[in-house]
């Protein structure tokens, strides 16, 4: 039975839409036209629906990040079929060259989703520093200027959450292993 309007706009607003600021940062690092992001979120939002429908996503991020990596692909590659001129080396077709296979992908997803739940594990102000750095790409004096800290709490304040997040990941690989600290 699919999901209710409401069911399925509770589960979208919990589980999806938390990860757009990170999602459309991720993107713009990869391609330069703003409208490619914008069409390629609504365009991964829609199949992310779409597989809902069919049944229980268990993994909505890793889906999420997966389909829309896809579909920048797939229009990337369709760009250079459709040009007209000879193709160049170029540093993005090193990238679609080197693709990982699906256990590869796989793992990705789920380092992805656990540094996420790192991210997430962090104190307030750290984990706004933290994405603002790491995640935005903002300066350390540019984050002290919009959170009217010092500079010196914005480098502590990195300083804790990476060990943070560190010691998180760890303890997530050595409970996957089997393996207690």
């Amino acid at each position: 039975m699919p999901p209710r309007d409401s069911e399925l706009s509770r589960w979208f607003e919990v589980q999806v839409y938390p990860h757009e600021p990170m999602l459309r940062a991720w993107l713009r690092s990869r391609f330069a036209s703003e409208t490619d992001v914008e069409d390629v979120v609504q365009e991964a939002y829609v199949r992310l629906l779409r597989a809902r429908e069919q049944g229980e996503v268990t993994s909505p991020k890793a889906f999420l990040f997966a389909v829309a990596r896809n579909i920048a692909t797939d229009r990337f590659r369709h760009r250079l079929v459709a040009r007209a001129e000879p193709l160049v080396e170029n540093e993005a077709l090193a990238v679609l060259e080197e693709s990982e296979g699906i256990p590869e992908s796989i793992a990705r997803s789920q380092e992805l989703e656990i540094l996420t739940e790192a991210i997430q594990s962090l104190p307030d102000r750290c984990r706004q520093i933290f994405t603002l750095r790491k995640v935005y790409g903002l300066s350390q004096a540019a984050i002290a200027r919009q959170l009217g800290v010092s500079e010196n709490t914005v480098s502590a304040q990195l300083t804790i959450g990476v060990r943070k997040c560190m010691e998180f990941m760890l303890r997530c690989r050595r409970e996957r292993e089997g393996r207690w600290p």
